[in-house]
């Protein structure tokens, strides 16, 4: 189970960077510098744009490492662009995308902890199911709220992306 949504977080990432693709037009379009749109927020006390980006990506990468036993690699959070974001987003896509189902026998007896949650633990299958999944989905929805609140013209179908529908 772990594989298959890793596999849709890609997919939902990939869907981000094509949202990003538009953001990029709308902005050259409406003489918008891109870091007024990277930097806004829906809220004074909400992360903005970039900062819900790179958090979706560390959820990917952390779920991957931590239920794997792995340890993840290191972005620095340097980004300030959106090709940066977009490269961010590549990198992520790459490394969530070679773990196999094997890589994650035993979640329920891995213990993940939190920096800001000193001296406790999730059991690794409450992990993914009640922070992973919720949390990376919280962050990509927040991110595409804070794009379409800007003005960009974009809909469900770009949050959704290509569904893969077959002929009855």
């Amino acid at each position: 189970m772990v594989k298959e949504t890793l596999v849709q977080y890609a997919k939902v990432l990939g869907n981000l960077s094509a949202i990003l693709d538009k953001a990029q037009l709308f902005a050259e379009q409406k003489k918008i510098e891109p870091a007024v749109l990277l930097n806004s927020r829906l809220a004074p006390d909400q992360f903005h744009l970039i900062k819900q980006i790179q958090i979706a990506s560390d959820t990917c990468k952390f779920t991957a490492a931590k239920l794997s036993g792995q340890t993840p690699p290191v972005f620095e959070d340097t980004e300030k662009t959106i090709p940066e974001l977009k490269a961010r987003i590549e990198k992520t896509i790459k490394y969530i995308s070679g773990f196999k189902e094997d890589d994650f026998k035993g979640i329920d007896d891995i213990r993940t902890t939190s920096p800001w949650v000193k001296g406790k633990f999730l059991p690794g299958n409450e992990y993914f199911w009640e922070y992973s999944i919720p949390n990376f989905y919280f962050h990509i929805t927040t991110a595409y709220a804070i794009l379409r609140h800007n003005g960009l013209e974009i809909g469900k179908g770009d949050y959704l992306g290509q569904l893969n529908y077959r002929d009855l």
